[in-house]
């Protein structure tokens, strides 16, 4: 099929990643489901290469066609610190090779692994969109890490990240050069509606069981805002262990754990909130704090990485520094404050309406249409 004719029934695009719904709710798996919603639209024909530890299976979800891999036991792979999710990498290049694709879109460097081969042999472009920010610590935390990332990115045609910074990240530590394209967000699904709560209430969307997203900081800095606002509530998602929800319970005042891995669910938590905060530090991008925009509530997060280019002003909330819950704290009060002026909530909408959902699919789709041109009529890839 030539490029041309490809353009005009739509590109068979292949977006592959270790693990989908149900089985995992992260971020990488809602940025799939949305950028092949938008793909879907515009008449392109995506399909999702996955992996679980059941049997093999295809199905079609929602109008998106979806291949679960086997994925081998990894337990000691991981409990020697190697690179996570390498065991089903084979299965996905097989996938890659039966479904006559025009091109392989990767979210996760091991699943660039297959994509990068897989586009050597067929001579179709490949892309890796990296869901994090590359940093020294995290790339020497496992085993063949920086191996992967590297043989990933230089294998791949186009690299993408999330934010400016995560783009630094890339040329600091991997010297590579990546190419940003903003996640989005469904304005229609988020949106501004209801009544926020009676009481100051905070809203951490964050997995409250990873330390890299740094809740015991949000906590300790709640315990100073309560000082002056003694009814403020905090409500955080519903860890998958019980033990940890117990804890939290019953160690902390004000706390609330609330599931809300279903989307109206969360939806409603935004429009309840007074401020929504996400306390991580190097976070590539922040996608909870865009769709905590779009439900009209400020937004307070860190200012290294990602956060910083969405913060762009006071008016939609604040940026705090380093790990000092008093520097949280401080914009905490700040934004609480500043939700109470009837103003904030079109200023929040009107900022996450520069990073909605229909901005990045046509960013994927333009940068698509752009490498499959690259194709002489041998198929040949001119490479970057």
């Amino acid at each position: 099929m030539t490029a041309g004719n490809r353009e005009a029934s739509g590109v068979r695009a292949a977006l592959l990643n270790p693990c989908f719904w149900p089985e995992v709710r992260r971020g990488s798996e809602r940025f799939a489901r949305d950028l092949a919603d938008g793909l879907i639209e515009r008449g392109h024909l995506p399909a999702l290469i996955t992996s679980h530890p059941g049997l093999p299976g295809r199905a079609v979800e929602e109008g998106l066609p979806v291949i679960r891999n086997w994925r081998p036991p990894d337990g000691r792979l991981r409990r020697r610190r190697y690179e996570d999710y390498l065991t089903h990498v084979p299965f996905s290049y097989l996938s890659l090779r039966r479904g006559g694709y025009d091109l392989a879109h990767a979210l996760y460097p091991t699943d660039a692994l297959a994509a990068a081969r897989w586009a050597q042999e067929s001579g179709r472009p490949s892309i890796l969109s990296y869901m994090g920010i590359p940093s020294h610590f995290g790339l020497l935390s496992r085993r063949l890490r920086v191996d992967i990332t590297l043989r990933a990115a230089r294998g791949c045609d186009a690299v993408v990240a999330l934010s400016d910074a995560a783009a630094a990240a890339f040329r600091r530590w991997l010297g590579v050069e990546a190419q940003v394209i903003h996640p989005g967000v469904n304005l229609d699904l988020f949106s501004p509606a209801g009544q926020r709560a009676e009481a100051p209430t905070l809203f951490c969307a964050a997995a409250v069981d990873d330390p890299r997203k740094r809740v015991d900081l949000l906590l300790a800095a709640a315990r100073l805002v309560r000082r002056e606002r003694p009814a403020l509530r905090v409500v955080l998602s519903r860890p998958s262990d019980p033990a940890l929800a117990a804890r939290l319970l019953a160690n902390e005042d004000g706390i609330e754990l609330r599931d809300v891995d279903d989307a109206e669910a969360l939806v409603r938590t935004y429009r309840e909130s007074w401020v929504s905060v996400l306390p991580s530090h190097g976070e590539a991008f922040g996608l909870v704090l865009v769709e905590a925009l779009a439900c009209g509530a400020p937004v307070v997060g860190s200012d290294s990485g990602g956060p910083a280019e969405i913060i762009d002003g006071d008016s939609i909330g604040r940026l705090f520094a380093g790990d000092d819950e008093h520097a949280l704290a401080r914009a905490l009060l700040d934004a609480l404050e500043l939700a109470t002026d009837r103003a904030t909530a079109a200023t929040c909408r009107a900022r996450a309406e520069q990073f909605s959902i229909d901005r990045c699919v046509d960013a994927y789709e333009a940068l698509y249409r752009a490498l499959i041109s690259g194709h002489d009529t041998s198929g040949h890839v001119h490479r970057r």
